[in-house]
């Protein structure tokens, strides 16, 4: 899986790099293997403004594209850690409805008409 990480308003320090690509990355375990060499996720790490003190401060948006389907959570804390948690966990929750779909489409009997 490729990741491609921006930030805005704030510094990408390698700490926030590192645990954001680490959160992220494990979402690879629930793709095959070929879907894996196709995923591209990008990451935008931002404050809504920079001087925005109370409220929601940090927003995550990820966008999961596998081949021609795309995948995407948004999410906003006060804590960084936390919003890149519940991206990720909602990226996670689409890609298993994604999956349970098709599993269900191909276990239903074909009606001939």
């Amino acid at each position: 899986m490729r990741l491609i990480l921006y930030a805005k308003n704030l510094v990408l320090t390698p700490s926030i790099k590192v645990f954001t690509e680490e959160k992220i990355g494990s979402i690879s375990k629930f793709l095959k293997p070929s879907e894996n060499l196709l995923a591209e996720a990008r990451i935008e790490i931002s404050k809504p403004s920079r001087h925005h003190e109370s409220g929601f401060v940090y927003y995550v948006e990820v966008n999961l594209k596998i081949g021609k389907r795309l995948f995407r959570a948004v999410a906003e804390h006060l804590d960084l850690h936390t919003a890149v948690d519940f991206a990720r966990d909602e990226i996670e929750r689409q890609i298993k409805e994604y999956k349970e779909k098709s599993r269900e489409a191909r276990r239903k009997p074909k009606t001939s008409e």
